[in-house]
Parts: structure tokens; C-alpha cells; sequence
């Protein structure tokens, strides 16, 4: 692929602006699901994304590299650990949604990126700058603000935003690429996840096959809905700036924020609201910060000589 190629960073802005629109939309396609256990809704998204995947890999050819992390020990503990951290995000995730926490998990997802500056710090010795250890003051500003005035901490929100970050931490150190790496960890998964359908199904108490024809599609779409959008960021992450992916992260919770507030009618006082700016002015800062110091980067990158 050219650099700079306008027409590759035209389809990678798509791509990925795409796949941060189904992730912001998700929230409704779990609403459409609020009949069925949220534990059955995981092992069907389970299931149906490793059947999907599998179909993925095969068209793209890319079984050749895809079982080489189970050779490594390593690799193979990492994966292990990261697809308990991703079922228990999924699992989380579903069932705020379908018991009227849209808000929290839009919050959750706000807090990410700075969870991810902290667990740097911690796990790589990154260096933490003036400015981002203002942008996470203003998040700790806004759950301590969130303590206060209801009387709990927001405990959907950090294990989203935690466990998501640790996700996100194994996978860093993992040495395996994204689209593989989520077979691998729906492989770990998916025996547990098919026994217990199978299981609900000897025991007639299955949602499919029993709520409906729609029910049943949105089941098996949950593989669908889970995997195209992580192959829409993978394919523009690799062709758009950093700082572009960076403000697209956004859209996601923005997306679920006003669905949370406007469809569903979730509570929404000036509290939460004073929670959400604080947290808000904490990504605005991190998010300045983020582009000015990669501008620098490439500024001296420029001047150096050949």
C-alpha cells in the first residue's frame, strides 16, 4: 500500500468510522435481545462469532499464521487470560444494557483511554506528561463527583473501562494479530459457551428456536455484529493517523450517551451531568495533548538528517 495514499486512507477513514457507528449502535441490538438471559445472549455471541470468523479466515486465506500462538506457552497462558477478560467485558456490557445502565457503559468506554495511560504507566514504565496526569485528575475528579452525590462508586463504568484496558494490555503483548487472535480467544471460549446452549436446549429452557424467528436471527447475527466491526478498525487503524483514530474512539460512547439519555430516558441529573463533564474535560485535555505531542514527533522526525 503507497504511503499517503488518499484513496486508502479515504476507505480506512470509512472503515473505521463504520466500525466505531456498530459499536455506538450496539446498545440497541441488545435492547432488541432483552427477553434472553444475558449469559445465553454471551455464549450465543460465543459461538456464532467463532462460526463467522472461521468463515472470515477461510476467504482471506489466513489459517496459515492463525494456530502459530499455541506453540508458545506464553502466548498461549496470554490468550487464555485475555479472553476470560474479554467475556467478562462482553457479559458486563450486555447485561447493563439490558437492565438500563446505557449511560454507565457510555462512561465506562469514555474512561478507557486514560485507564490505558495509567496501566502504561504501571506495566511499561511510560512516562506519564504534565497533561495527562491532568486529564486523569478530571476523570478521578468526576467518579470521586459520582461518589458524592449518589452515595456508590460506578462500578459498571471502571470494570468496563478496567476490564477492557487489561484486555487491550494482554493482547499488546500477545504476538498474534487482531482477527486471529479473537478466534483463538472465541476457540478458549466457545466449548463452555456451546455446552450450556446444548445444555439449555436438552432442558427446553433455550431462547432459540423458542421466542421467535427474530430472536433466533438476532442470536446468530451476534457473531456478525461482534467481528465486522473489529476487522472494520483493524483495516483502518493501519491506514488512517493515530490521532485521527484517536478522536473517532469518541463516537462510540457519544453514540451510546444519547441513546442513553434521549431513547431509553435513562436518570440524568445535573450531577451526572457534572460526572460526564469532568470526565469529558479530562479526554478533551488528553486528546490536545495526544495530537500536539505526535505533531512534535513528526516535527523533529522531519529535521533529522537521513
Amino acid at each position: 500500500m503507497p504511503a499517503n495514499d488518499p484513496k486508502q486512507t479515504t476507505y480506512g477513514f470509512i472503515a473505521a468510522l463504520s466500525a466505531f457507528l456498530v459499536w455506538g449502535l450496539l446498545p440497541i441490538y441488545w435492547k432488541s435481545l432483552i427477553t434472553v438471559d444475558p449469559f445465553e445472549i454471551l455464549c450465543h455471541r460465543v459461538v456464532w462469532s467463532l462460526v463467522f470468523i472461521s468463515v472470515i479466515l477461510t476467504v482471506m486465506k489466513g489459517w496459515g499464521d492463525t494456530f502459530a500462538p499455541l506453540k508458545s506457552p506464553r502466548d498461549l497462558m496470554i490468550l487464555a487470560a485475555s479472553s476470560l477478560m474479554i467475556g467478562g467485558n462482553w457479559l458486563l456490557y450486555i447485561w447493563a444494557v439490558n437492565t438500563g445502565h446505557v449511560l454507565e457503559t457510555s462512561l465506562g468506554y469514555y474512561i478507557n483511554p486514560l485507564v490505558n495511560v495509567l496501566l502504561g504507566f504501571v506495566f511499561f514504565r511510560e512516562r506519564l506528561r504534565p497533561l495527562q496526569l491532568v486529564a486523569i485528575g478530571l476523570a478521578a475528579l468526576g467518579v470521586i463527583n459520582s461518589v458524592v452525590s449518589h452515595g456508590e462508586l460506578p462500578w459498571i463504568s471502571l470494570a468496563l473501562a478496567v476490564s477492557f484496558g487489561l484486555y487491550g494490555l494482554l493482547r499488546k503483548i500477545a504476538s498474534v494479530e487482531s482477527l486471529p487472535g479473537l478466534f483463538l480467544e472465541t476457540m478458549v471460549l466457545g466449548p463452555f459457551a456451546l455446552g450450556y446452549i446444548l445444555w439449555l436446549q436438552a432442558h427446553g429452557a433455550s431462547a432459540l428456536f423458542h421466542q421467535g424467528l427474530d430472536v433466533d436471527l438476532l442470536l446468530v447475527g451476534a457473531g456478525v455484529v461482534t467481528a465486522s466491526p473489529l476487522i472494520g478498525f483493524a483495516f483502518g487503524a493501519r491506514r488512517l493517523q493515530l490521532a485521527t483514530v484517536g478522536v473517532l474512539q469518541y463516537l462510540a460512547p457519544s453514540i451510546a450517551f444519547l441513546l442513553g439519555v434521549y431513547v431509553y430516558k435513562e436518570p440524568f441529573s445535573p450531577s451526572h451531568l457534572l460526572t460526564f463533564a469532568c470526565i469529558w474535560s479530562g479526554l478533551a485535555v488528553y486528546t490536545a495533548e495526544s495530537v500536539f505531542t505526535i505533531r512534535k514527533v513528526r516535527r523533529l522526525a522531519g529535521k533529522t538528517p537521513a
